[in-house]
């Protein structure tokens, strides 16, 4: 894959898809080299295993090289909630963090103010419409805080925090806890004002389930205690037994055991195929499809409560309808594959979206109106 236009071409799933905020279809390249993979593990060999093995590497590389950071801060993860506990388990102080914050976030917080005897102590903001801002933290902050957790993007409506603005408004001394789920491929952005960040390969980056990571700069790992380091976050060097190591000094004192190979083949394959096309026109052609959700709400009179403004948003667009499990009957009905959720339907295009599914969506918006407007 050598130019942006390959990276678009590889989207071949049906057309009416919408639903990449939820989850990502495996790409063609990543299918491709996960049997491969796959058959080289039949093999039992001891030269196989490790040429698979070899993955766990790549995946850190290429990660890292999105983050602007080095190789070895970067851990491969089964989840991105398994980064944020290592990270909130660790920490002794209030963190910040919304109400309104995805339960990976959320519930894990909870979780490490109550286990043991950890001093982690949640500091809950609920700010307008979930929106995580800087004056919404500032007025939360006191000598206890020594944190914020926060999602890059707001897995409902889209919106984008402004990193930068919260590490100005935090300071220098607290931590920026990041779950980039929602934009580590598809959001050129600058994660220099991150601590910590976590990402997953399962959604925007078509990569599946368990390819996930997690970065800890280096002040992150002075700051966090490794309480869930395992057998792969020691001093010691090979198998050991009969003895207690300490928490290795270097990132991997967050991970419990060795990585998933195909998981980490499967997510450098991913990460591999955004860095080649270029996250900037991957973002670029994200902002275009996004626009023509919009336009295409705006037209049928779909209320539309995610931000416009394409620095403020990402890759989700939540529709406000008065009638939202008619709407999501309606757009199932068409083929559309979208997210209900309470009063609001999530429409999440990818950058490889294509001219029939916006055309799909068009025309059950249509019918949609005019079902309405007859039955009033």
């Amino acid at each position: 894959m050598s130019t942006f236009q390959d990276y678009v071409d590889t989207f071949d799933s049906e057309s009416g898809y919408l639903n990449w905020a939820a989850f990502g279809p495996l790409s063609p390249s990543v299918r491709e080299e996960f049997f491969a993979d796959a058959d080289l593990l039949g093999s039992g060999r001891p030269s196989s295993l490790s040429l698979v093995g070899e993955r766990i590497g790549q995946a850190q590389e290429l990660v890292a090289e999105l983050l602007d950071a080095e190789a070895d801060d970067v851990t491969l993860q089964p989840s991105s909630t398994h980064g944020l506990m290592h990270a909130l388990f660790g920490l002794s102080g209030a963190v910040i963090a919304s109400t309104a914050e995805f339960p990976s976030v959320s519930l894990t917080l909870e979780r490490a103010s109550t286990a043991s005897d950890r001093t982690v102590t949640p500091r809950w903001i609920t700010p307008d419409d979930g929106r995580v801002t800087p004056d919404t933290v500032i007025d939360a902050l006191d000598d206890e805080v020594v944190a914020l957790a926060v999602s890059h993007v707001d897995f409902r409506t889209g919106f984008r925090v402004d990193l930068a603005a919260l590490r100005e408004a935090i300071g220098p001394d607290r931590l920026l806890i990041v779950d980039a789920v929602q934009s580590f491929g598809v959001i050129d952005a600058d994660y220099s004002a991150a601590d910590v960040v976590v990402g997953h390969g399962y959604k925007w980056l078509r990569a599946g389930r368990g390819s996930a990571f997690a970065w800890f700069s280096p002040r992150a790992r002075e700051r966090i205690v490794p309480v869930l380091s395992g057998i792969t976050g020691t001093t010691a060097t090979g198998l050991f037994v009969d003895e207690l190591p300490a928490p290795s000094p270097s990132a991997s004192a967050f991970t419990v055991s060795q990585p998933d190979t195909l998981a980490a083949g499967r997510l450098a394959i991913g990460v591999r195929d955004v860095r080649d096309a270029g996250v900037a026109a991957i973002e670029e052609r994200l902002a275009q499809n996004v626009d023509t959700v919009i336009e295409i709400a705006d037209r049928h009179g779909i209320v539309v409560s995610s931000p416009r403004e394409r620095t403020a948003r990402a890759g989700i667009v939540a529709l406000a309808p008065e009638e939202p499990a008619r709407l999501a009957a309606a757009l199932a009905n068409a083929g559309l594959v979208v997210t209900a959720r309470g009063d609001s339907v999530r429409i999440a295009p990818h950058a490889g979206t294509d001219a029939a599914t916006f055309g799909l969506l068009d025309d059950a918006l249509h019918a949609f109106g005019n079902e309405t407007f007859i039955s009033v």
